[in-house]
């Protein structure tokens, strides 16, 4: 016999599902993938404009999560692409950067002002990849830094053409583009750093686990100054300070013989920690090792004048 339901049923809640969107980033994953790399502008900024000897500016855009075949459509012709090896798996991420700006670059390497940009790009030859390898492996060292908790090992590859993405990439792949502004002298071009998702999920899992290591750690016990200094070493000397002996009788030492120190054996030396005076002692014996019997305390502890 059936039970008639005091309540009326719960109405189900349907939602339509776009299934374009499954994987996307979440908006608490794509502030922390934006904060990581606004430091990493940064320290690229910093990096260049040593190295380079000139005024640089990378800044941090926006974060866009693109199809594999959207983002070839979107790549402008002689684009300079350059593959780097994740050694966490079997993938690549690619460094993208304008080729307005590379002409400029590669003229700072040279010697030259920086001031020379090609108004009708033209492709790269061997030489000037060659030439960028230089750059192109201090921004490699950013990224490692950056991504430090992954504890990475990066290979910058050879440079494609964008026809050869499709190469390390299958088709299915969705990526993450980290897109950036680069000022480079009077030129300004677009960099970006494209991640595959697979990687973009392993980064952030080890960005959690790292970040959540770091407040336990704020947990722990701060042992106070006091407590630190109980572990620290000081030389600690027992000795007669401020004895003169004339420089002839210091010549004449030789092995065996005793230097007269012209003090009272009754007068007491001083224990010492760093130089400065802290008790009066006396040298006495502790079995089979020296030691030091303390009589009384400095009046007020001065550091030895050299």
């Amino acid at each position: 016999m059936k039970a008639k339901s005091t309540g009326q049923q719960r109405a189900r809640t349907i939602h339509s599902c776009n299934f374009r969107y499954a994987g996307r980033l979440s908006n608490e994953n794509a502030r922390a993938l934006t904060a990581l790399h606004e430091k990493f502008a940064l320290n690229v900024t910093n990096s260049l404009e040593v190295y380079l000897g000139t005024a640089i500016r990378l800044k941090m855009l926006s974060l866009e999560q693109l199809t594999l075949q959207a983002y070839m459509g979107g790549i402008a012709p002689n684009t300079y692409l350059l593959p780097c090896a994740l050694n966490v798996m079997e993938s690549n991420f690619l460094i993208e950067m304008d080729i307005r700006l590379i002409f400029p670059i590669i003229d700072l390497l040279l010697g030259g002002a920086g001031t020379t940009a090609s108004d009708e790009p033209r492709e790269l030859t061997e030489i000037d990849e060659e030439i960028m390898e230089i750059i192109t492996t201090l921004i490699v060292k950013e990224v490692d830094r950056s991504w430090r908790a992954l504890n990475l090992s990066l290979t910058p590859g050879h440079c494609l053409k964008p026809a050869q993405i499709s190469q390390i990439y299958p088709a299915n792949e969705k990526l993450v583009l980290l897109m950036f502004e680069m000022t480079v002298g009077a030129t300004t071009g677009s960099f970006k750093i494209v991640l595959p998702t697979s990687f973009v999920g392993f980064l952030l899992r080890h960005l959690k686990a790292a970040q959540s290591k770091k407040i336990s750690i704020r947990h722990l016990h701060n042992p106070s100054l006091r407590e630190r200094i109980l572990d620290c070493e000081f030389n600690v000397a027992v000795d007669i300070t401020q004895m003169r002996v004339l420089v002839k009788d210091l010549i004449d030492l030789k092995p065996g013989m005793v230097l007269k120190m012209k003090a009272p054996v009754k007068n007491p030396g001083r224990l010492t920690v760093e130089g400065v005076d802290i008790f009066e002692a006396l040298p006495v014996r502790n079995g089979t090792l020296k030691a030091a019997q303390l009589s009384c305390r400095s009046q007020e502890p001065v550091a030895t004048k050299e």
